[in-house]
């Protein structure tokens, strides 16, 4: 058994993060010591090591507890977690797409900007557009 600090340590969450998950239900309230000392076992670890690593990849905490859920039942099929995980694929791309918009539009503007006065800049000019009026350009 090991304390909160430790299970930090080995899992790379921060303290509060494991307290809020203990909150939520994503953790399980762990033991305490007759001085109310949190303790926890190696299957603590690993339920923790899963959240943060798919809080890396970006699954939201509901889909996170649903896949935490289907894990206590080892014999069923594997669909809904590969329904969730291609969702979450569709939400990268989704994202990618945006900021490649973004980085495009950004590229735009500071070639457009002449490095003059700030009172001519072609950068604030654009930011100070309506939106409207920067997609007709």
């Amino acid at each position: 058994m090991i304390t909160i600090g430790a299970l930090s340590k080995r899992t790379g969450v921060n303290i509060e993060t494991i307290r809020y998950y203990e909150r939520i239900r994503l953790l399980p309230p762990p033991p305490r010591t007759g001085s109310g000392r949190r303790l926890y076992g190696a299957e603590d670890v690993r339920r923790l090591t899963f959240i943060r690593h798919a809080r890396d990849l970006g699954f939201d905490i509901s889909a996170i507890k649903t896949m935490l859920a289907l894990q206590e039942v080892p014999e069923a099929s594997c669909d809904e977690v590969s329904r969730i995980a291609t969702d979450q694929l569709q939400a990268v791309e989704s994202r990618i797409r945006r900021l490649l918009g973004l980085r495009t539009e950004l590229t735009r503007m500071i070639k457009e900007c002449d490095n003059g006065k700030v009172a001519t800049c072609r950068i604030i000019e654009v930011l100070a557009e309506a939106p409207d009026a920067q997609d007709g350009q």
